[in-house]
């Protein structure tokens, strides 16, 4: 998701935020943060920070952004994430450190709560990646791979492997190879969003 301007970044900001627990921190968290600090936010507010600068044409603008690019591959290092910046939406909320690999090509909505030992990618020297509605929780060790598309409100369990596009909203899948297990709310797992 490309944050063109200002407020589309302040928006991914904000939404991140709420999505993470952050919002209106208090200055004891500031100074727990400062003490020890909270990777997974610092690492989500540096990714919006490259999606914005990235867009930028000025000189400042585009030296800024090799310096930014250079921090965030080594917090990305550091946690064991391998996410490009431009994937996903705002209200991102990544729950643990830990190996999550993602296409480049990938789109991902907002609201996306994403655990460890995720892989989204292409399938069998195919460039298409997954294309990802809004609100989707993704579980533990779940493998989305090939040109797919995933709708809204949607669940995907532990370890589940998708490698075909589910077009109903409002479930939950799960397996190997992933199929429709019942019917969800999806507020009752991502619970920022409204019903």
């Amino acid at each position: 998701m490309n944050n063109k301007s200002k407020e589309d970044y302040k928006q991914a900001i904000l939404m991140d935020s709420v999505a993470l627990g952050m919002t209106n921190p208090s200055l004891k968290s500031k100074i727990k943060n400062l003490l020890s600090p909270y990777y997974i936010y610092n690492f989500q507010m540096l990714m919006r920070k490259v999606e914005y600068y990235s867009t930028k044409t000025s000189v400042l603008s585009k030296l800024y952004c090799y310096y930014l690019k250079f921090r965030y591959k080594k917090l990305s290092l550091k946690l064991g994430f391998s996410i490009p910046p431009h994937v996903f939406g705002p209200g991102l909320s990544i729950v643990h450190y830990g190996t999550i690999v993602i296409n480049q090509k990938a789109q991902v909505g907002k609201n996306c709560r994403i655990h460890a030992c995720v892989n989204i990618g292409a399938s069998g020297g195919d460039s298409n990646a997954p294309k990802i509605g809004d609100n989707v929780y993704i579980a533990p060790g779940a493998k989305i791979y090939g040109n797919i598309t995933i709708a809204n409100n949607i669940a995907i369990g532990a370890n589940a492997v998708v490698n075909r596009s589910f077009e109903e909203e409002g479930i939950l899948i799960a397996g190997n190879p992933a199929k429709k297990i019942k019917e969800i709310d999806i507020s009752r797992i991502i619970k920022h969003i409204k019903a």
